[in-house]
């Protein structure tokens, strides 16, 4: 008989609709019961069944067995150390926490009340990264030497979601972004022994950074790390060098887009990519001859993170990310900020 576990969101908003919802709600093991909206009943309009509660102690008291805290970050160590105090296996969004040590306390609780905890790093599954890392794993590009990740858009303009642009704990590009390609770093190429930063805040009136460029420092290569509000023309997200050659890719991912289309996670076509936003690989074979080619992108789907939730609970297996992964993403935001505050290379323990 299959075990139903029911999920409670702590918002639903973009996260809560696009990002969640439609994989809990599709997903065979999983039932959306509750929602946290303080104002709204938005998410009653597709799930009429759902329960909407007015605050997280409500929320806890609903008949739930896993809470996503997918509310704004400055909630994330409040509410999941609350979910777990309640006896509640925790999904939470990055970023995981503003320090390491408020992550290190919740690993703590998590662990003593034997619950899962992971972070919902879903860019782990990502078409484009997925197609990076079998790229990496496979070593095609042989030794590498050089390697750039971008998060960039254009957005001059101050969000309206006004807790993202307070001047508060875990706020920002370097937060926010940041945490994507700092994760997707260390699952490639592990924990780098050096970072240097530069973080800046270039809009009218921010509180909040909007730039960074971030060096990480492996034993015989360097990582390039970058994210901006102010990139118009798009630039290839992944650009790989190694001593049999190169990678270029695109960012590009459908699931969004089709999410917001209204495409069910499990429909045949989704997370396909188009073959023009293909990866280019540049490398010598085994005669010495360089060919070039376009590379076939891999299929991403975030039902992948759910379906590793699952198999946590139901087959004593690892979460999909673990906390503690999330815990070092925290500390290398933390000794970026210190090596741009100090002006100097910052040695990783």
């Amino acid at each position: 008989m299959t075990k139903i576990y029911n999920i409670g969101l702590t918002a639903f908003g973009m996260s809560g609709k696009v990002f969640h919802s439609p994989f809990i709600d599709a997903h065979y093991g999983f039932n959306l019961k509750a929602v946290l909206e303080r104002t709204t009943n938005e998410a009653k309009k597709k799930y009429e069944n759902i329960i909407t509660c007015k605050n997280i102690d409500e929320l806890l008291n609903t008949p739930i067995d896993i809470v996503v805290v997918n509310s704004p970050s400055i909630t994330h160590f409040d509410y999941t150390r609350a979910a777990l105090l309640a006896g509640k296996h925790v999904i939470v969004e990055k970023p995981f926490t503003a320090s390491t040590d408020e992550a290190l306390e919740l690993i703590k609780i998590a662990g003593e009340k034997k619950l899962m905890l992971s972070v919902f790093h879903n860019r782990r599954y990502d078409s484009d990264f997925l197609s990076v890392k079998k790229i990496v794993e496979n070593n095609i590009l042989g030794d590498l030497v050089d390697v750039e990740i971008h998060f960039d858009r254009y957005s001059p303009n101050l969000s309206l979601k006004k807790h993202k642009e307070a001047n508060t704990s875990a706020v920002g590009n370097l937060y926010d972004l940041g945490s994507h390609l700092i994760d997707q770093a260390i699952q490639l190429f592990g924990f780098p022994k050096a970072v240097f930063a530069n973080i800046s805040y270039n809009r009218k009136n921010t509180l909040v950074d909007d730039f960074f460029d971030i060096k990480f420092y492996y034993e015989t290569f360097q990582v390039t790390l970058k994210g901006s509000f102010f990139v118009k023309e798009i630039l290839p997200s992944y650009i790989l060098h190694g001593k049999k050659g190169s990678f270029i890719k695109p960012r590009t991912d459908t699931q969004e887009e089709s999410l917001l289309n209204n495409v069910s996670p499990l429909d045949e076509s989704f997370g396909i990519e188009k073959i023009e936003n293909t990866g280019i690989l540049n490398t010598q074979n085994i005669g010495g001859h360089f060919t070039r080619e376009f590379v076939p992108n891999e299929v991403g789907n975030y039902m992948m993170y759910y379906d590793g939730v699952y198999k946590c609970l139901t087959e004593n297996k690892p979460p999909p990310v673990e906390a503690y992964d999330a815990m070092l993403v925290i500390k290398l935001i933390e000794a970026s900020k210190q090596s741009f505050n100090e002006k100097r290379v910052v040695a990783i323990d």
